[in-house]
């Protein structure tokens, strides 16, 4: 039975072994099924958004409440970041030391705090729902169709922070083509499911609720038969699920800050948009930003892809003191991100209405979003560096550095001028505030990579 055990794990190991092979193969061999995963993830979002911006009755308004809950559902992903891109690019670091001990200790504290804390997540937003949605820009009309969905939402948290946290550790152990099945499953049943319950059941913006819990129960399913069966090296073991080691805790939280950082800045920026947006511009432009975020999410995918994929295999090679080779991966990762993100900024800037009426038949609501879709993404192509430099920090273990940067670009620089550029742009202000943040945050965020990271490897490859 150990000799058996013993083989098994030798098996994984040298399956997964990042420290062997082309960089670029590797990386893509991860980031490819990432990529899926989150453009079905994304899609897994946007169905929701899809069906009600075209129900028979009062489309636009029920399209702009359900865009009011994303700060408190990006919120919710922020905490589940904090432990998932914590943990699980510290799992991939001692997974090449070969510490299997503290990989699965990794493995069992985050899977307890991602419990605890969906739990307290969803008691706060339930008591307090109200005065936030009203704190976030919501008024009497959209507060209706914001609280109908978020009031069955919420009971799907400790499934969603739970699948989506858990699967980063399926990713760390480089069972990327599992991580992407997790999505996956969710994703379809999300896309059966949503016109049923919102059509052929008559519950509108309720239904597309019920679908999307019912989805997010199958993929944390997925992942509980995963992480508790014999395939993976590493699996959520009783033992290990209890939080005693506060080095451990401090590490994960530490590094998990900033994809933690990254989620609390975003809902924030979101607040913040949707309230002045709401004052200068009225319902119908905060309608367009929820367009527009919804359409960042589908062109930031790749790029998120591209770099998240490469984590685990960055951080394999600088546990396993291979530094040549994680050079040769961030070099690949940047390219490869710089040149999507010009793609993607050439097709939004050239086809805005055609993405638009996939979400809404409104002509107001087009006619309004189409300048500001083009203001917003006209620094789109300078994000790949941000993601790049910050994907870098984790994978490596810079947390001080990701930390600092998430800060910069969301709250150092777009909500100061989110409220200072309508004074003397107008409501169109707003939108240029993201292009400004792209420009400044993401050369920022890079050269400081270069100087520190990069700089550091080379001194350590010489020696």
């Amino acid at each position: 039975m150990i000799e058996r055990k013993k083989r098994r794990i030798k098996r994984i190991k040298m399956k997964n072994d990042f420290s062997k092979g082309s960089v670029s193969s590797n990386i893509l061999s991860m980031a490819i099924p990432y990529t899926i995963a989150q453009l079905v993830q994304v899609l897994y979002n946007l169905v929701d958004r899809i069906y009600i911006g075209h129900m028979a009755k009062d489309a636009s308004l029920a399209l702009t409440g359900v865009g009011l809950t994303f700060p408190i559902i990006s919120i919710i992903s922020a905490f589940g970041f904090l432990f998932s891109s914590g943990g699980a690019p510290l799992c991939s670091i001692e997974r090449g030391r070969g510490n299997h001990e503290k990989a699965k200790k990794l493995l069992g504290n985050c899977f307890s705090m991602l419990i605890f804390t969906a739990i307290l997540m969803m008691l706060i937003f339930y008591i307090f729902m109200r005065p936030i949605l009203f704190a976030f820009g919501a008024s009497e009309a959209t507060y209706v169709y914001a609280s109908q969905y978020l009031v069955i939402y919420l009971l799907g948290t400790i499934f969603t922070m739970v699948s989506s946290g858990m699967n980063a550790f399926i990713n760390a152990q480089g069972f990327s083509r599992v991580g992407m099945a997790t999505t996956v499953v969710g994703a379809v049943a999300n896309s059966i499911l949503d016109p049923i319950f919102i059509f052929g059941l008559h519950l509108g913006v309720r239904g597309a609720a019920i679908a999307t819990v019912i989805s997010q129960f199958l993929s944390f399913l997925w992942v509980m038969l995963f992480l508790t069966g014999k395939q993976p090296m590493y699996t959520i073991q009783r033992k290990y699920m209890l939080v005693n080691d506060f080095t451990i805790i401090k590490q994960v939280l530490g590094l998990g800050l900033s994809g933690f950082t990254m989620g609390v800045t975003n809902s924030l920026t979101q607040i913040v948009c949707n309230a002045t947006l709401r004052q200068y511009g009225g319902d119908v432009f905060v309608g367009a930003m929820t367009i527009i975020n919804s359409l960042r999410e589908i062109f930031t995918l790749v790029v998120q892809g591209i770099t998240y994929g490469a984590q685990p295999v960055l951080g394999f090679n600088f546990g396993a003191k291979q530094y040549k080779r994680v050079k040769e991966g961030i070099r690949f990762v940047s390219i490869l991100g710089g040149g999507y993100t010009v793609l993607a900024w050439l097709m939004v800037s050239h086809f805005p209405e055609f993405f638009i009426r996939l979400f809404t038949k409104d002509e107001i609501l087009v006619a309004t979003t189409i300048p500001s879709l083009r203001i917003f993404f006209m620094g789109f192509f300078m994000m790949s560096l941000q993601f790049c430099g910050q994907s870098i920090f984790v994978a490596l273990g810079y947390s001080k550095f990701s930390i600092f940067f998430s800060l910069l670009r969301k709250v150092i620089i777009v909500v100061p001028m989110t409220i200072i550029l309508p004074h003397f742009m107008g409501v169109h202000g707003v939108f240029y505030a993201e292009p400004i943040s792209n420009y400044v945050g993401g050369i920022a965020c890079y050269v400081t990579m270069l100087l520190t990271v990069w700089r550091s490897l080379s001194r350590k490859e010489k020696v």
